[in-house]
């Protein structure tokens, strides 16, 4: 059987990744300690198209997944249509319906197993604002998507 080791909580870092006050310095090197791979961003839009692009783009350019592997690149949507999926309450549309979002994110990759066969997987944690395209009109939300690699 394979265990899950408290330590390398994948979700649990990725939020901490975006919502920490502490030194991001210190907390990539934690993250780099345990041979993983990270990045953290900032995207606004209406259009949950540019949401994703500017997240896959991080992803990419930061050296978390590789842009020639299709199967880490489908990993990632994955990841990041559930985060997504948090982030709207369900219902994943934005500017249709007259909603825009202003998100920091964080994408996370490792093997949050002890047994290392069990391979690479990706977090994606999204915390910001959403609501009405007018400044004030807006709350708190928060989304994580984990996927398998």
């Amino acid at each position: 059987m394979t265990s899950f080791s408290k330590d390398r909580r994948i979700g649990r870092l990725a939020i901490l990744l975006i919502l920490s006050e502490q030194d991001q310095a210190e907390q990539q090197k934690f993250i780099s300690e345990l041979g993983w791979r990270s990045c953290t961003g900032k995207v606004g839009s209406m259009e949950a198209n540019k949401v994703v692009a500017a997240i896959e783009t991080a992803a990419k350019k930061n050296g978390v997944i590789k842009s020639d592997v299709y199967r880490e690149s489908h990993a990632l949507y994955h990841a990041i249509m559930e985060a997504l999926s948090g982030v709207t309450r369900g219902q994943v549309q934005i500017g249709s319906v007259l909603r825009t979002v202003g998100l920091s994110f964080s994408i996370l990759r490792g093997n949050p197993y002890e047994n290392e066969a069990e391979g690479d997987w990706l977090a994606v944690c999204l915390y910001g604002t959403i609501g009405a395209p007018v400044k004030g009109s807006e709350h708190e939300t928060i989304g994580l998507g984990i996927n398998h690699i």
